[in-house]
């Protein structure tokens, strides 16, 4: 993902004078495109995140569009004041990109690990935050935000993101991208364990299980309107998010099913534990709530519960799907 967000902004760079990349000491082998075309708009402010973020704040509000860019964490958590006060206050036209968001750098530890981040930044006034799918919904995120007025958070993978789109879909801030078609459940997933969530929809397609997928690339603003027509017409909703179950994309989508009246769908959320994960590989960390076998064990407990009295809990015989045929 890393890459295909560089390539496209020297790409946008080249077409829009305004723009600037600042960096707090890393992306070496990724950046440096960007860097050697327009070196004059290209700053390494250091192992400095809040400055890096003031210094945005001040070129934004003198007339440039200025992308800030860090690990995880680094650019968001450790900064948060100054995004607080200098950028969204002023709406200050500074888009935020975070690499690794979620365990990308679960080797690294806690203090690399970003799965708090969404909860905290959209709770910032004026804050857009998007959490694209792959590699291609990276370069539709990229161009989007140049575009959008205001303060962006773009939460991105590591790299090595295999794409889950064949055509560049149509995109817009705010509204939903269908991945796969499907009334029996839906699952609304952001960010790049989409790809899991699409693997394990594919898995109950083949046992006779209709789950439709959504890539939910922007999670503030929601597509409102949209996931309350979908809670209308189907009986569950998963959410799935690399990110603590806190403040995440279920969180956001369970505020807005909570106002809504008359008959909706269940909802779960399949995300990371509210707790300190221990030092991993991204894949370890995963392994246990967001695989595609951790994801596939989670819907089959959800459709269980749904039509509890005909089907014993922790098993699905509905529509002709059971346990063996799940782990074919």
């Amino acid at each position: 993902m890393r890459n295909a967000f560089i390539r496209s902004l020297t790409e946008l760079a080249r077409r829009d004078p305004r723009i600037f990349l600042l960096v707090g000491d890393l992306g070496y082998s990724v950046v440096e495109p960007f860097r050697d075309e327009f070196p004059e708009h290209f700053v390494n402010v250091g192992v400095a995140e809040q400055n890096m973020t003031g210094l945005a704040a001040g070129l934004a509000l003198s007339g440039k569009i200025v992308f800030t860019y860090s690990i995880a964490n680094f650019p968001t958590l450790r900064c948060l004041e100054q995004i607080r006060n200098d950028v969204c206050y002023h709406r200050a036209n500074v888009k935020i990109v975070a690499i690794g968001g979620g365990v990308g750098y679960g080797a690294l530890g806690v203090t690399h690990h970003g799965t708090e981040d969404v909860a905290v930044l959209r709770a910032l006034p004026e804050m857009t935050v998007l959490s694209p799918a792959d590699p291609v919904e990276t370069a539709l995120a990229t161009r989007a935000v140049v575009d959008w007025p205001g303060p962006c958070y773009l939460r991105l993978g590591k790299a090595g993101e295999p794409p889950i789109h064949r055509e560049p879909p149509e995109f817009q801030i705010g509204k939903l991208i269908e991945l796969r078609r499907g009334r029996d459940l839906v699952i609304l997933a952001t960010g790049a364990v989409a790809r899991n969530a699409l693997l394990a929809a594919e898995k109950l397609g083949e046992a006779g299980i209709a789950a439709g997928v959504y890539s939910v690339h922007t999670i503030k603003p929601l597509d409102e309107r949209f996931l309350r027509e979908l809670a209308r017409q189907t009986p569950l909703l998963f959410t799935v998010e690399e990110h603590s179950a806190i403040g995440g994309l279920g969180s956001a989508v369970a505020e807005v099913l909570a106002e809504m009246g008359g008959t909706r769908s269940t909802l779960k959320r399949l995300a990371l534990p509210d707790s300190f994960l221990p030092v991993g590989s991204q894949e370890f960390l995963l392994s246990k709530h967001l695989s595609v076998e951790s994801l596939l064990a989670r819907v089959s407990e959800g459709l269980a519960l749904k039509t509890q009295g005909e089907i014993p809990v922790g098993r699905v015989e509905k529509r002709g799907i059971t346990e063996a045929a799940l782990n074919q």
